[in-house]
């Protein structure tokens, strides 16, 4: 488990490998850049060394290219991760300044964003994920873009990670407590698992 504190995100992640193995093949970025930040979460295809290898390729590409559109993002991975396994992978970049948040997603990282003001009428929006693989196969993508409030809180979760995880929990807890919690009682236990959790509290980076 790890906490970030980068404002205007709170953030808290934790993970679990294989059993069986050290190595995960399930990351994360978190890579702030000028008036916003990219969050991301890779599920490399498997598990172990390998799917490691993957994931930590892709994060290296994502960190180095973070103000970059998400699309973009996910055709650079794309590109470079060509002759891997490949992986499976979400993203999210947060504009401060204009309070608005742009996410994409290839696979089965899911993706989810819990509204704080209980009196909009959409509580959850849930992140439209593409079928594919990044450096394999990827069908035509589509990003959405959502005005964000403070309060308001992202979680992506790895296929090791239960879908129907306590969303209470997720939205009313400190990410870095919510993360730990939802882990032990979510975590599948078959396979890698992780949790990425960011609050925005508003302002600006």
């Amino acid at each position: 488990m790890e906490k970030l504190a980068t404002l205007p995100l709170e953030c808290g992640i934790a993970g679990l490998a294989h059993p069986g193995h050290e190595a995960s093949g399930d990351d994360y970025v978190h890579q702030p850049f000028h008036g916003g930040a990219l969050i991301g979460v890779i599920d490399g295809v498997g598990h172990g060394a390998e799917a490691a290898t993957v994931a930590k390729l892709a994060c290296s590409i994502l960190t180095s290219n973070a103000e970059q559109n998400v699309l973009s993002l996910i055709r650079l991975c794309h590109e470079g991760l060509r002759g891997t396994r490949g992986a499976a992978m979400s993203l999210a970049s947060f504009n401060f300044q204009d309070s608005l948040m742009t996410w994409v997603g290839v696979g089965n990282v899911q993706g989810i964003l819990l509204r704080l003001d209980t009196a909009v009428s959409i509580q959850e929006e849930c992140l439209l994920l593409r079928p594919g693989v990044v450096g394999s196969n990827l069908s035509p993508l589509q990003a959405s873009v959502l005005p964000i409030a403070p309060g308001d809180t992202l979680v992506f979760a790895t296929d090791g990670v239960q879908s129907n995880f306590d969303r209470s929990l997720a939205r009313n807890q400190p990410p870095r407590r919510a993360v730990e919690t939802l882990l032990i009682q979510h975590a599948k236990g078959n396979d890698d698992a992780l949790i990425f959790i960011a609050r925005y509290v508003g302002g600006r980076a």
